[in-house]
């Protein structure tokens, strides 16, 4: 005990010391920063310790300290510390002496009043220092010392129950005609019990003090305390019935001996407190011998409830005293981790501040109480989804990065996430690491911060509540662009790489959503350049497996693969590159389930590859007569008069070979006689050619009847019917954000020069050989015959 007072000693002398370099310190950064007529306010700032830390509440570097225009009390102050004991004793005797004064007085007497006056006068001092008492913001983790905040802080307290807990109630319950509701309220004063709890909690934590002794102390004022309590209201209830029905009471009917207690209120003051902490006591332990016992109703209900409560303090009692026999907990576990710390901090000289930063880091997790999985482990699989789901999906849904995600996707991510909790100023990742963790904040407030080359650092964004980090270069596979720390205490959810990753290999088609979610956004922020670059890149390449996929699918014919592509956003219209489209690919194979699916979701039926071939031909050559009529019905390329690279229509090609039925079936689908090739010859020039009169005249009467049908049209009308129409645009294709400027529709003329400058005609543009024309897929044109009907085509530099 000796060896211990010893130690204490040695730390608070250690204290003193440090308190008073800290002075000088201060002193010397007044002088510096040359306060000149703030002399009063230094020597009170010397005296009282009335530090200023920074004008908005920041700290200040280097340990340099100014002073501030307001008098505010650092709460590490000796002075301070010292009027915290003081009042500390006070609250005590508030604390033993309320209950009393309600059960034993009917008014104070005279060598009490006194007392009461300079307790109250005390407490009212505390009350008015409070609001200069600077605090250390639990969030930001930064001393306030703004006496707007301070004063605010304190008004939605304790403010209106500390002020209350000062009026001096006896003096009012005298001018009142003693009027027994105005003695109730002096039960308010016991609010100051509460600078008994802080005290115990304090000494708990107080390393430099044994824990088993602190918490013994504690238990055994606990009990003292309720058993004081009880022996007042025990006596309190004797003295609420008139003076006449006394002996109706446990005291008045109380007979000791030959010691009776009939006139209980002329018994000496602590003989009757004496007694009824006796009575309070062998209740609470339940062992009474009946000397003592309840005798009217109201005594019996408050025995009863008594009783009970003291079932609960019992257990509470044991519980405490179990924990200090059986190690392992938490407060356990903090002791020893502060004392390792500072038998580090004492082997290197470390200073006060840098002790106290420690404290209040490590002490931060055992003062919160969240969920930790392993409190759950041992839990059925189906309650833990349960809980997981009610605590982590309001949260998670709420993630923009899952914006549009599918209902399966958020439950996987919600069943594999875990809680994670940081203090204020703890760097989560550093710039420039590997990320093996995506996290969504749940409560708090943190930043991004750039660190340059030298040391200077740059704050990027600030990231609340439903923000992610760490997704950019999970998904991405980059190391960590920004260094993320706290800046508000935090609650995350964190859900490690390889999950993430499972989750995203079955869920693939939420995947692109989510590219597209990060990418949003982003564009527009200078900041964000080059993690916009890696992010487009990393789409175009996921774009490029999907487009990769698809063609795999429909040519191993698996449907349900090919499915779930398209529903992940995959392109049915991506070419590979000789230019064949899934389409393509599908009817070569002879996949004819996979073809109506295709069709059913909107794929380009009429889209040719590099060599001009059409899914519809590509079947027709293959003999896929199943496949070429699903073709059929959903083409519109496949017009009567199609003409081919020498303008040569179906009917002509027909006429040539004297085929009467095939010209005949032409005709009666409105094939046009009038139509002419490249050398000018039309169908009707090639029956004669053929000799065929039967077809000859079949041709004759069809070139009559398509006359008087379209009587008032000249020949170059009729001409211009059975050509092709082309749509030119002013821009390059692939610049689709220009799609809304106005094209231009013509008729595709014999040579491509002639398109070009109609082109620049109804374009108003100035002519000039260093453009050309292309198609979607940057193809320049060399033939108009390449030109099919309702083509688009782009007029662009060459140097494009």
């Amino acid at each position: 005990m000796r060896s211990e007072i010893g130690r204490r000693t040695m730390v608070e002398e250690e204290e003193d010391r440090e308190d008073e370099r800290r002075r000088k310190a201060e002193d010397g950064a007044v002088k510096e920063y040359g306060v000149g007529d703030h002399g009063d306010l230094r020597r009170l700032g010397k005296r009282w310790g009335a530090l200023d830390l920074g004008l908005n509440g920041d700290k200040v570097s280097n340990g340099k300290k100014g002073f501030s225009h307001g008098f505010i009390i650092h709460p590490r102050n000796r002075w301070y510390r010292a009027w915290e004991k003081f009042i500390l004793l006070w609250a005590m005797y508030s604390s033993f002496f309320t209950p009393m004064e309600f059960g034993f007085f009917r008014g104070l007497p005279n060598h009490l009043y006194l007392l009461d006056i300079i307790c109250q006068t005390l407490f009212f001092i505390d009350i008015v220092l409070q609001f200069f008492i600077a605090y250390r913001d639990i969030d930001t983790e930064k001393m306030i010392i703004n006496p707007n905040l301070i004063s605010l802080r304190y008004l939605q307290s304790h403010f209106i129950l500390d002020l209350l807990a000062c009026i001096p109630w006896d003096i009012i319950y005298k001018a009142c005609g003693r009027k027994e509701e105005v003695r109730y309220l002096l039960l308010i004063r016991l609010v100051r019990t509460r600078k008994v709890l802080e005290f115990f909690s304090k000494m708990e934590k107080d390393i430099r003090v044994k824990y088993l002794f602190s918490r013994i102390l504690k238990l055994l004022v606990v009990e003292l305390y309720c058993t004081h309590t009880a022996a007042c209201i025990f006596y309190y209830l004797a003295t609420t019935l008139p003076a006449n029905e006394e002996e109706y009471t446990w005291i008045g009917s109380l007979k000791l001996g030959d010691y009776s207690y009939s006139n209980f209120r002329d018994i000496d003051l602590w003989k009757r407190y004496i007694t009824s902490l006796y009575f309070a006591i062998i209740t609470m332990a339940t062992v009474g011998y009946g000397d003592i016992h309840a005798v009217n109703l109201r005594e019996m209900i408050f025995v009863m409830v008594y009783v009970l409560f003291d079932m609960v303090l019992g257990a509470y009692l044991v519980g405490n005293i179990t924990a200090l026999v059986v190690k392992g907990s938490k407060r356990e576990i903090y002791r020893e981790r502060i004392k390792n710390l500072l038998k580090y901090m004492d082997r290197n000289r470390l200073g006060r501040d840098i002790r106290d930063d420690i404290k209040y880091h490590l002490q931060l997790p055992y003062d919160r109480t969240h969920t930790d999985s392993a409190d759950l482990k041992d839990l059925p699989t189906s309650i833990r989804s349960m809980i997981t789901e009610t605590l982590y999906k309001p949260h998670i849904e709420k993630v923009p990065l899952f914006k549009g995600c599918s209902l399966e996707f958020i439950n996987q991510i919600v069943s594999r996430v875990h809680e994670e909790f940081f203090p204020p100023g703890k760097i989560i990742m550093e710039q420039g690491s590997v990320v093996d963790q995506i996290y969504f904040i749940c409560h708090g407030k943190l930043e991004e911060v750039v660190v340059y080359e030298g040391g200077p650092e740059e704050e990027i964004s600030i990231l609340n509540p439903h923000d992610s980090f760490g997704d950019v270069s999970i998904l991405c596979n980059i190391p960590l662009p920004y260094t993320i720390r706290v800046q508000e205490s935090c609650l995350v959810l964190k859900l490690d790489h390889q999950s993430f990753s499972n989750i995203l290999k079955i869920y693939f088609h939420d995947k692109q959503k989510i590219l597209n979610n990060l990418l949003e956004g982003k564009e527009s922020d200078v900041h964000m350049k080059d993690m916009v670059r890696d992010i487009k890149t990393h789409i175009g390449f996921q774009d490029a497996q999907l487009s990769l996929r698809v063609n795999i699918s429909v040519y191993n014919g698996d449907l349900f693969e090919l499915k779930s592509l398209i529903r992940a956003g995959a392109d049915p219209n991506k070419k590979l590159f000789d230019g064949r489209s899934p389409l393509h690919l599908a009817v070569s194979k002879g996949h004819e389930d996979i073809v109506a699916f295709l069709i059913h979701e909107g794929v380009d039926v009429d889209i040719s590859d590099n060599f001009g071939n059409t899914p519809l031909l590509e079947a027709i050559k293959r003999g896929y007569d199943n496949i070429a009529s699903l073709l059929i019905k959903e083409s519109n390329s496949l017009m009567i008069n199609s003409k081919d690279y020498d303008l040569r229509t179906p009917l002509h090609v027909a006429t040539s070979q004297g085929s009467y039925v095939v010209a005949k079936l032409l005709l009666e689908s409105g094939a046009s006689v009038l139509s002419k090739d490249r050398w000018g010859n039309t169908p009707l020039d090639e029956a004669r050619l053929s000799g065929n009169m039967i077809l000859m005249k079949l041709l004759e009467e069809a070139k009559s009847f398509q006359m008087l049908e379209f009587p008032s049209c000249s020949q170059e009308t009729r001409d211009k019917m059975s050509r092709k129409k082309c749509t030119v645009y002013p821009f390059h294709p692939w610049e689709l954000k220009n799609e809304s400027k106005y094209g231009v529709v013509l008729w595709v003329p014999d040579t491509i020069d002639e398109l070009m400058k109609t082109s620049f005609d109804h374009l108003n543009l100035e002519f000039s050989t260093s453009f050309c024309i292309v198609t979607k897929d940057v193809g320049k044109i060399v033939d108009v015959n390449m030109i099919t009907d309702g083509q688009k085509l782009y007029l662009i530099t060459m140097e494009a």
